[in-house]
């Protein structure tokens, strides 16, 4: 990585003393990232994405460049480190640390809740702050009554979807990667996805077992997104969707949003990576050991393992170009979407570093034929359209 001049923040972050999020003098372009998970780095290190970061995969000025209007910031809680009322404590600190920046940076950016929102942000140059909960463990209990109360203090303060699992078990659901990959919906599970449906909050079925998504698409009566999932076809990974069920989501009006995270998108290059990490076990326990900061731990896991293996490189863009032209072949255009999981993984394809590089991807779809209006924007507004709750749901 290039040195850069920096400097540093109240809070501790490094900076770029680059443009901070002030508002252009034209509009945004109609661009909605599904789920990124910057909110930890705004938390836990104090990082002020008003301004050009050193590090890190996005920030305002960095949408502003690679010409993303707006995303869903991920609640995300880590279910090693919080549980219970601190795991929901920390839930509302991130939801307080979006809700800031809009406050910090009111020419710059805004709090968006609904698709006309979304459109007036970016049609007057600011970008569009949405908020998504990764997993309903982030509520921190499993008492009916509790959770419901949080689901909706959770949308009052901003959500707009829940992910109904993440990558652990909860009281909604099961997820692809828990103990009971065989299971699905719970019976509370489904009392919250039709809660969601009345109030207007999209169901978000990345993560989750097929038997839960299957339970799911059963149950609600509004379109659902995967906010970030690639395709299963492509690289046979629970975590991706099966032509099957993205046949289903586009069905019901929804959209699957790709994950650019290198080791769902290209199976080879996963297999040849779990080698080394088997193969060297005890350098790679003695990495976790020496960094807390799972992102940290991660990077300091990519750098080892192409020291041990000088030939292995993420797959390049157009490895990730083919989740989309598969999911559009299969659905349309109108069927998939950006789910990037910005910050929330170490290992991006290559030719893609940050958000700014988003031109690129943009370029390659559309020498493909494909609608990138659809892709990058109006898709995931008419889901948010969709989830109006003026309208009972039919």
């Amino acid at each position: 990585m290039a040195l850069a001049l920096v400097v540093t923040t109240a809070c501790g972050a490094t900076v770029s003393p680059a443009p901070t999020a002030t508002s252009s003098n034209t509009g945004l372009p109609l661009a909605i990232d599904t789920h990124v998970d910057t909110p930890q780095r705004m938390v836990d290190r104090g990082d002020d994405i008003g301004v050009r970061l050193v590090g890190g995969h996005l920030d305002l000025p960095r949408m502003r460049e690679g010409g993303l209007g707006g995303a869903f910031f991920s609640l995300w809680v880590d279910p090693e480190k919080y549980q219970g009322d601190a795991a929901w404590e920390r839930t509302k600190a991130m939801a307080y640390a979006v809700r800031a920046v809009a406050e910090r940076y009111p020419e710059g950016a805004a709090l968006c809740t609904t698709g006309n929102e979304v459109r007036g942000a970016v049609a007057s140059g600011r970008v569009a702050l949405l908020m998504g909960v990764e997993g309903a463990h982030a509520f921190g209990t499993d008492d009916p009554d509790l959770l419901m109360a949080r689901l909706e203090e959770i949308f009052d303060l901003g959500a707009r979807y829940l992910t109904i699992t993440w990558s652990v078990d909860n009281p909604l659901g099961h997820s692809s990667s828990g103990e009971h990959p065989e299971l699905g919906l719970t019976d509370l599970g489904r009392v919250a996805i039709r809660r969601m449906n009345r109030m207007g909050m999209i169901v978000d079925v990345s993560h989750v077992s097929d038997r839960t998504f299957s339970d799911i698409m059963e149950v609600t009566t509004r379109p659902v997104l995967a906010s970030h999932s690639s395709a299963r076809a492509l690289a046979d990974h629970p975590r991706n969707m099966t032509d099957a069920m993205i046949r289903r989501v586009s069905e019901g009006g929804g959209a699957v949003c790709v994950n650019y995270y290198s080791q769902f998108i290209d199976a080879g290059y996963r297999a040849r990576r779990t080698a080394v990490e088997e193969e060297h076990a005890a350098a790679f326990a003695a990495i976790d050991e020496a960094h807390p900061d799972w992102m940290e731990a991660s990077i300091a896991k990519n750098e080892k393992a192409m020291e041990f293996d000088p030939e292995l490189k993420p797959p390049d863009l157009n490895v990730l170009v083919d989740h989309f032209v598969h999911i559009a072949g299969l659905v349309g255009d109108a069927g998939v979407c950006l789910g990037s999981d910005f910050d929330g993984v170490s290992e991006l394809p290559t030719g893609l570093g940050d958000v700014a590089d988003l031109p690129k991807l943009r370029k390659k779809l559309e020498a493909k034929g494909l609608d990138t209006g659809a892709i990058f924007g109006t898709n995931v507004i008419r889901i948010l359209d969709a989830q109006d709750a003026k309208h009972p749901p039919g």
